[in-house]
Order: C-alpha cells, then sequence, then structure tokens
C-alpha cells in the first residue's frame, strides 16, 4: 500500500494541506517554504508508531512542544489535525484511514492531549475515540492507540508502514569521518553515519544482490569504475565498501569508502535507500554533488526502482535538471508556496510551474552544465 492523500491542519508553517500523493512524488518550493515540515508530518507519525522509545508526548517533546508545531496563525481553531489514506497500488482502491486530532491540555502538565483519534478500513470506522474509558480518564487521552500494541491489534499493519517510514539524506564526511563521533549517531540515522553497518547486517545474499545493481548503474555513471564489493577489514573486522577502477597496474586501482567521491557516496547511499524497504522514502535533495547530466537521469531511475520494490518515494528539490525528465507527470510535483501566515501546498498544473519557481537555478545550472557534459551523453546514461 502507499499514501494517497494528506490533509493536515495548523502544522508548522502550513494551516491547510490537503493533496493527493502519487508514488513517485517531487516537492518543489522556494528555501523556507516547508519542504522539511511537509515531510515532518510522516516523520511524526513514525515517531509517536516507534516500537522503542517512541510515543505521542516525546514525538511532541522532540519538536520542542506544542508551540512549536502548532502553525502561529492557529488563533480561532488552534488543534492540530492530522489525516493519512491509504490505497491498493494496484487498483488504488482506498484500503486504511488514518485520522489524528491533538491539542494542548490547558491547565496543569499541559500535556498533549488527543481529540480524537479515527481508524477506518476499507470504509467502515474500527476505531473512534474518544470512548467512554477515555472520558473517565482523560490521562487515556495522553497517549494513541497507534503506539500501543495492545490496542493497535485491528490496524497493526498502518503502525509497521508508520515505523518503517525512511528519510535520507547521506553527508559523506559523516561516512567517511564515523570514527570521529565516537560511536554516536543520531536517532534513526538519516544522515548515513552507520551506513556501512546496515549494510553490513544486511542478509549475505540479499546485499550481494543490492550491490550487484548499485555496482551496474556505478559503471555507467561513474568513469572507470569495474567492481564494487563489501569487505571487512581482516584486522578490525570493520565493514567497508570497495570500489575497483580500471587502472594499468593490476588491482592498483583499488579504492575504499574514504576514497570515493561525494557524489559517488550519495549515489550508492540513494540507490541502497530505494532498495531497503516497501514503507515511504524521502529523499531530500538527491541532485547533490552530482553532475547535471546525471542528475537528469535521477527521476527515470527512481522510477524504475520502485518498479521493483513498490516504494513509495517522496523527493525535495530546488534542482531544474532532475525536473527535466518528460516522462514526470503534473500530479507527480507539489508546489509549496509562501502565503499571508504560511505556505500552501498544490499539485503543479503543469510541470513548468514548478520549473518557473527554480527559474534561477536553470541560469545557473546550463553554463557549467555546457562545458563539462561529456562528448557523448549515453555514457551517463544510468540504463545503458
Amino acid at each position: 500500500m502507499y499514501v494517497r492523500h494528506l490533509k493536515v491542519r495548523n502544522w508548522r508553517n502550513f494551516p491547510r494541506i490537503d493533496v493527493d500523493l502519487q508514488q513517485r512524488q517531487f516537492v518543489v518550493g522556494p528555501n523556507a517554504s516547508g519542504k522539511s515540515n511537509l515531510m515532518d508530518v510522516f516523520r511524526f507519525l513514525r515517531d509517536i508508531a516507534k516500537v522503542e522509545g517512541g510515543g505521542l508526548q516525546k514525538a511532541v517533546a522532540d519538536r520542542g512542544g506544542m508551540t512549536k508545531i502548532r502553525n502561529l496563525a492557529a488563533r480561532r481553531d488552534p488543534d492540530i489535525a492530522i489525516e493519512v489514506r491509504f490505497c491498493d497500488p494496484v487498483n488504488g482502491r482506498e484500503t486504511w484511514r488514518y485520522e489524528l486530532g491533538l491539542k494542548q491540555q490547558a491547565r496543569g502538565n499541559r500535556h498533549t492531549l488527543i481529540t480524537y483519534e479515527r481508524v477506518s478500513k476499507d470504509e467502515a470506522v474500527i476505531l473512534d475515540r474518544p470512548n467512554e474509558e477515555d472520558r473517565e480518564d482523560i490521562v487515556r487521552l495522553t497517549q494513541t492507540y497507534l503506539e500501543q500494541i495492545t490496542t493497535n491489534r485491528t490496524f497493526r499493519e498502518i503502525a509497521r508502514y508508520f515505523q518503517a517510514i525512511t528519510y535520507h539524506h547521506l553527508v559523506p564526511s559523516l561516512l567517511r569521518h564515523a570514527d570521529l563521533t565516537g560511536g554516536r549517531t543520531l536517532e534513526g540515522d538519516p544522515y548515513g553515519q552507520d551506513f556501512l553497518d546496515r549494510i553490513a547486517r544486511e542478509h549475505d545474499r540479499s546485499r550481494k544482490a543490492r550491490l550487484s545493481r548499485i555496482e551496474a548503474v556505478l559503471k555507467a555513471a561513474v568513469p572507470r569504475l569495474e567492481q564494487l564489493e563489501f569487505i571487512r577489514d581482516p584486522e578490525t573486522g570493520r565493514p567497508h565498501l570497495q570500489a575497483l577502477y580500471a587502472h594499468w597496474r593490476p588491482r592498483a586501482g583499488i579504492q575504499r569508502e574514504d576514497q570515493f567521491s561525494d557524489g559517488t557516496l550519495r549515489l550508492i547511499g540513494m540507490l541502497w535507500a530505494l532498495l531497503e524497504g516497501e514503507s515511504l522514502l524521502f529523499l531530500e535533495e538527491p541532485e547533490l554533488c552530482l553532475h547535471p547530466g546525471i542528475v537528469n537521469r535521477l527521476a527515470a531511475l527512481i522510477q524504475r526502482m520502485q518498479r521493483n520494490t513498490g516504494r513509495q518515494v517522496l523527493i525535495s528539490t530546488h534542482s531544474a535538471a532532475l525536473l527535466s525528465d518528460p516522462d514526470i507527470e503534473p500530479e507527480e510535483v507539489l508546489l509549496l508556496k509562501p502565503v499571508h501566515e504560511g505556505s500552501e501546498a498544490e499539485v503543479a498544473g503543469d510541470v513548468t510551474d514548478a520549473l518557473l519557481l527554480l527559474e534561477r537555478d536553470v541560469d545557473e545550472e546550463r553554463a557549467p552544465r555546457e562545458r563539462t557534459l561529456e562528448k557523448d551523453p549515453n555514457q551517463l546514461s544510468l540504463f545503458e
């Protein structure tokens, strides 16, 4: 299943969001228009549903409390509302719907309280809170049923989906120098500090299959690369990625990940993330560090990977080159526009609407691309 519709009220800089989502969705907007805040709606639900260390109160506290989450323009109607509708990827029929309303306790501990929590399956309501027990004991409204394994049994499929949501924004320097952080990583590690450990934890057969597919892409995109493999240091046992580049001396062109270029590391990380799971994946600015000749083929690459995994992907971008793919449909582009007291989200009427928002980027990218593009553009093809 995948998320077909998102409806939100009073979330951060969005007074309202009410949009359909596609299996491949590009999110475009100027700086500070709310791209990260939009994605944080789903990360918030993921944090509530976490098996270990999750829950509503922690998810709110980690974001600085309700005053930091709630839209500043929310005065008369200050409650936060989130609605997520899921559908079957084959026939497009709605399967699940999860709705959550939140407010801050007026007095006392000022906890976040649930104003309502509803779950529907095939349009039949299977959970509707508050119930009688909630009304008799208000403390119960400080926890969602979503976060409790004893109460989410009938809709655990939704809980597991939220738990598996992934945010990916690999930072090459953190991967290269992970040992300098003293083993400390952010919860969920979106920046790649434990990327090699994640690869190492994968079953041998799955790991080889994924790296084989990634290697095929790298051979087309990275000059002279011939082989990519997973190894362990014979002395320390630490995991590494190792690449063999064409060289006149046999085995002289071997490099480990700390010698890879930033673009190569980000491309490897993105490809692994696309192949790693089935739940929603967020890719933040995947074009960073990549040559425009590769960037304008990323949309097609992502779509090709999705055919194998069925994974829904939301991509935030500032790149006109990424949106230049003629196969991108208007409904796949979500435009974020600053308005009075916040931002609004709307599906693009035409892909050129998104390109107009990125007009400055088009001019900045054109000159260096024309100077550095390979004589044979097919050399950069990710599919040949």
